[in-house]
């Protein structure tokens, strides 16, 4: 059995060898000023719940006096796009000035000309295949699509996907968003696929989609989004979502129900986010001030604190700056053993097919 440390360094190199760390890296002075010139940052779909974001965004607000207004925090990656486009000559409180999105969509922002290059302080220690080398996106933190299980109404968790097929899991098996817009519910569908695809990643949105017909099909599909509050009232018993996401919603409920968090025995598939910069931001400087924040490693803690892996973990171990607890509150190493990180064709490939094809293959419209 490999430690914690080992197996989220192994994660990482998954991704790519991270470069070599750069020394006490930081904003400049003239940044810091132009931003609290600006006064404000707008972000979009950023629930408090989702990666400790709560207190990352508390901890830029303290740290730099900024204030920080909160667009649609329940919105898709999808959705974030659609706000850049919708308020590219609206310098007003609807315009995002950043996104953090699924790593597909970072590409296909940067062709459309949606958001604009930054290259943060601490670059050199971002893993080289997980950023655009120009910097028009970079690589935020990853997980692995796991199973939240409600353990007041389901006695026996599923241990693969498989089994949530079973009659014992009649209307409770949930997507955490709408699968034609939203990168964890497109992952949780491409997983399904791959798991059964025996890891042909080619056949993995097609396989997912059958899948999750099959599901409908059953009684057994939820088409509510799975999260905190459904989960909590019995509508959405078994979620389909980010283990960092599946933690935080069942530690907030302090047991009220109990929950178990169950990497699947196979198709466990990581995901890399990454944030970007909208091209229109109104409050620019604000916009890279929160990218040198987020990037620091007082803003790659807090992440790895909502039990996400940030980006530069690599670089936060070999200088020892990871505390032993944050390590201990992730799940077990073995469950991460089979962790395959899609590249970027893969994902792009996968996430035109399932948002084109849920309607007609699946038909089941999923409720914000």
């Amino acid at each position: 059995m490999i430690n914690k440390t080992q197996r989220l360094l192994s994660l990482t190199t998954a991704i790519v060898i991270a470069s070599t760390a750069i020394a006490a890296a930081a904003p400049s002075a003239e940044l810091i000023a132009a931003a609290k010139k600006e006064g404000t940052l707008t972000t979009i779909a950023l629930p408090h719940s989702w990666c400790g974001y709560g207190d990352v965004i508390a901890g830029f607000k303290a740290k730099y006096g900024l204030e920080v207004n909160e667009l649609n925090p329940d919105a898709g990656s999808g959705d974030e796009i659609e706000a850049i486009k919708a308020n590219k000559g609206n310098k007003g409180p609807q315009a995002p000035d950043v996104i953090d999105v699924g790593l597909s969509f970072g590409p296909s922002a940067k062709a459309d000309g949606l958001i604009q290059p930054y290259k943060v302080s601490t670059w050199d220690s971002i893993p080289a295949d997980a950023k655009d080398a120009d910097g028009y996106w970079y690589g935020d933190y990853y997980g692995v699509l796991a199973f939240l299980v409600n353990k007041d109404l389901v006695k026996t968790s599923p241990k693969d996907w498989p089994d949530l097929l079973k009659s014992d899991y009649a209307n409770a098996v949930a997507l955490a968003g709408d699968p034609r817009g939203a990168n964890q519910a497109v992952q949780g569908v491409y997983a399904a696929g791959l798991s059964g695809a025996k890891g042909d990643s080619a056949k993995a949105g097609d396989e997912g989609l059958k899948f999750f017909a099959e599901l409908n099909k059953k009684g057994n599909f939820v088409p509510v989004t799975g999260k905190a509050a459904p989960f909590a009232q019995g509508t959405t018993p078994i979620i389909i979502a980010w283990d960092y996401n599946a933690l935080s919603w069942g530690e907030s409920l302090k047991g009220n129900p109990p929950f178990e968090v169950v990497v699947p025995a196979s198709g466990v598939v990581a995901g890399v986010y990454v944030q970007a910069i909208s091209a229109f931001a109104p409050h620019p400087n604000a916009a890279k001030l929160w990218m040198e924040y987020l990037y620091s490693d007082e803003g790659q803690l807090g992440w790895l604190k909502g039990y996400c892996h940030p980006i530069r973990f690599n670089d936060l171990a070999k200088n020892s700056k990871i505390p032993k607890n944050l390590l201990d509150a992730l799940p077990p190493a073995a469950a991460y053993e089979k962790a395959v990180f899609p590249t970027l064709d893969q994902q792009s490939a996968a996430k035109e097919t399932i948002t084109k094809k849920w309607d007609s293959v699946v038909g089941a419209n999923v409720a914000k």
